[in-house]
């Protein structure tokens, strides 16, 4: 299936959820969040798009004033086409529905993303970092991120010097 059957089957099932865009973008999908666990069920299970492996989740920042976004890269083996959904969150609040119960893959995919951009999968059973320390204060990837000067009383250096 192309991209523009695929905009229009879930416009179809889903009225209002694909986030209208001019020009409608050519390379992805652009979905609101508040169905997208209900959206990525029906991808995985209809018989025309079954989409049955999801290859990465990461997020994105636009900007220190802007939102956030949440990229989803699916794959269908048994029908042979790719698809990336993309989910703008507000920076305040960035919350979606977690898919790690549709794609079991996608646990650790979130799991990530939260720890590295403080964007919230609702409905992850079990959503806590997954690289950095539990205690660690903020979002190291968001462009607004700063730097803490020590950790624990040990200090953080700002430049790593001799890495080549």
């Amino acid at each position: 299936m192309t991209l523009e059957e695929i905009r229009a089957l879930i416009t179809e099932q889903f009225p209002g959820e694909v986030e209208m865009q001019d020009p409608m973008p050519e390379d992805h999908l652009p979905l609101k969040p508040e169905q997208w666990l209900e959206i990525a069920t029906f991808l995985r299970d209809n018989p025309d798009t079954r989409f049955d492996s999801l290859q990465c989740v990461t997020g994105v920042d636009l900007g220190p004033e802007a939102p956030l976004q949440v990229r989803y890269n699916l794959h269908s083996m048994e029908r042979g086409h790719v698809l990336e959904v993309r989910i703008t969150l507000p920076r305040e609040k960035p919350e979606v529905p977690s898919i790690e119960h549709v794609w079991r893959i996608g646990d650790w995919f979130e799991r990530e993303t939260y720890d590295l951009y403080g964007i919230v999968f609702t409905g992850h059973r079990d959503l806590r970092r997954i690289l950095l320390p539990d205690d660690w204060e903020g979002w190291p990837l968001r462009k607004d991120y700063e730097m803490p000067e020590t950790y624990h009383g040990i200090v953080v250096p700002k430049v790593k010097e001799g890495w080549e």
